[in-house]
């Protein structure tokens, strides 16, 4: 169990309230970011409201699983998503990234050392705790650019 405590508590970290490793989190970033800035392309970067759709689209997928449904994400489909048109669009998908990421860290807290290291859908996939690590890795790189296209924003 204490595998899966630390694991939750470096996702919880991220998404949600941690500042250890970055010394920041997807909620602090994007909590003072406003929609028009969400929305706005500087250059061929993603926009922040992009990435964070793409970071929501992968928890979604695995905790899916989790749940006991099946893998239905795909990579190509990862950042295909409505055209965002207010701010209750931005605002319902930060409130969605939060819930998810919630859910998430409580299903990983309960995760036995055994479940931890039984295959992750398919042998290939490797095991629950390489995906979890994966999505830790996957959101700090995603929140790292959200970070940097912030500061572009705002100069």
């Amino acid at each position: 169990m204490e595998s899966a405590l630390q694991l939750a508590n470096r996702f919880r970290e991220v998404i949600l309230n941690g500042k250890w490793i970055a010394n920041t989190n997807c909620n602090s970033q994007l909590s003072n970011v406003s929609f028009e800035q969400s929305i706005q392309r500087i250059s061929s970067l993603n926009t922040i409201y992009a990435l964070t759709f793409h970071i929501n689209y992968y928890v979604a997928g695995i905790l899916n699983v989790f749940e006991g449904g099946k893998l239905e994400i795909k990579d190509k489909f990862s950042f295909d998503f409505p055209e965002p048109k207010s701010s209750k669009d931005w605002d319902n998908l930060r409130e969605e990234l939060y819930l998810n990421g919630e859910k998430f860290t409580k299903l990983i807290e309960q995760m036995s050392d055994d479940k931890l290291t039984d295959k992750f859908v398919k042998e290939e996939y490797g095991t629950y705790h390489r995906n979890i690590n994966a999505i830790i890795e996957h959101s700090y790189y995603h929140l790292g650019q959200i970070s940097l296209i912030k500061k572009l924003l705002n100069e």
